[in-house]
């Protein structure tokens, strides 16, 4: 499937009744593969449902926002940023408290004291119609470190088209109900950040996840499903 959304939002409340509808069973979720779309305004980021009660908090994603910016992949910045730690991020941290998944970390990464989003900047500003603007976070070379906490996002791609930053995150694995509402907010500013540092305007934003899904007790009750499909 590859479909375009006005913003984050409106992806959100249709992949999940699609994931309820098609959705196979596997590994305790009810999963969609190879699911690709398009959110056409990046900066709408906010998930502000009534129907799902997903109960986004925009507090919090501006919290991990922060946490991702500073570069440190301790959770105990995360829970100087938002008062708390979030119990997820407590399963995932290693006996020191540090996570893979923090991707202000991962994009900090990089070689020769220059980060893979210096890099990415740098190459877009010198060559607008570079293919080489990516920056990657899952390592399978890395597999060792990842005892505790796996990376979920494979890569972000930019490219420019039209004098618009295009931006394309790849997903080995993504749960709807948290992963995405939260990635998506921190991805989409990593668009306005990098489109800011460069000068583009902001174009669309692509998103694919080879496995996408809900767990089992976040799908709705069997009275509410049959109202909705």
């Amino acid at each position: 499937m590859h479909d375009t959304f006005k913003n984050a939002n409106d992806a959100f409340h249709d992949l999940y009744w699609r994931i309820v509808r098609d959705g196979v069973d596997f590994a305790g979720t009810k999963a969609l593969f190879n699911v690709g779309f398009e959110i056409q305004y990046p900066a709408a980021n906010a998930i502000v449902d009534s129907k799902i009660k997903r109960n986004w908090s925009l507090e919090y994603a501006n919290a991990e926002w922060q946490w991702y910016l500073s570069g440190d992949r301790n959770i105990a910045k995360l829970g100087e940023l938002y008062g708390k730690v979030p119990a997820i991020w407590e399963r995932m941290a290693d006996e020191q408290g540090n996570v893979n998944s923090n991707y202000g970390y991962q994009w900090k990464r990089g070689y020769n004291h220059k980060s893979q989003l210096d890099y990415v900047i740098e190459l877009l500003n010198d060559n607008p119609e570079t293919r080489q603007a990516a920056i990657s976070i899952y390592d399978g070379k890395e597999h060792p470190d990842y005892k505790t906490d796996t990376p979920c996002t494979y890569a972000i791609q930019f490219t420019v088209l039209d004098n618009k930053l295009n931006m394309s995150v790849v997903m080995r694995s993504n749960d709807l109900w948290y992963g995405f509402c939260n990635d998506q907010y921190q991805f989409s500013n990593l668009q306005l950040l990098v489109a800011q540092r460069t000068g583009y305007d902001v174009g669309t934003y692509y998103h694919f996840a080879h496995n996408l899904h809900l767990y089992n007790d976040k799908l709705p009750e069997q009275e509410e499903m049959m109202y909705h499909l």
